[in-house]
């Protein structure tokens, strides 16, 4: 199950990464630059929800998927958002919330698999929720320029950002204290 076609989507939003980052070092105008970075972005993120149909639909799931599907989406809003604070749209405490919540939580999730408490830290609606809300705010930003004829996505990504960061906290620490009685209970 290492190359299935769904396999293959994932390992495209990994590939996608350098050239993501990538674009904004070529010599073209920035508003060329902000609108491919912007669409490389929304297709690669867009072959996460497909990745999952394909590998339910042709029967390809596998535990190699389940495993390289989150690392995928963590890298690729992991680049993004470093991108974004390198290029002076997004706050390096936001930054570190977003990306410190994916490491403390993917580590969380590996233990609380380890003693066979996975289903205690199961994905959340409000993990979903945040999980669209930054998936909207990182192309806005990306994009940065008026979008429609009228919406600022600057400022829309902006404050969509903070609140992914909120929801980010809020997840957080749903996620730890649904863990938190197996935690008492492992401690050593």
């Amino acid at each position: 199950m290492f190359l299935t076609i769904p396999t293959i989507m994932t390992w495209t939003r990994i590939f996608a990464i350098p050239l993501i980052v990538g674009v904004f070092y070529l010599p073209i105008p920035v508003f060329e630059q902000n609108l491919v970075a912007t669409v490389m972005f929304v297709v690669f993120a867009l072959t996460d929800w497909l990745d999952g149909y394909l590998a339910r639909k042709l029967n390809q799931t596998s535990a190699f998927g389940a495993f390289l599907d989150p690392v995928a989406d963590k890298f690729l809003v992991s680049a993004s958002l470093l991108v974004l604070v390198h290029l002076g749209r997004a706050d390096v405490f936001v930054a570190l919330i977003i990306i410190g919540r994916e490491i403390a939580i993917s580590a969380l999730r590996e233990w609380m698999a380890q003693i066979g408490a996975s289903k205690s830290v199961a994905v959340h609606m409000v993990g979903k929720v945040k999980t669209v809300v930054q998936m909207v705010a990182i192309p806005f930003l990306l994009y940065n320029g008026k979008l429609l004829g009228g919406i600022n996505t600057g400022i829309w990504g902006h404050w969509l950002i903070w609140l992914s960061a909120v929801l980010t906290v809020w997840s957080m620490v749903y996620y730890l204290q649904k863990a938190l009685p197996e935690i008492r209970r492992h401690a050593k």
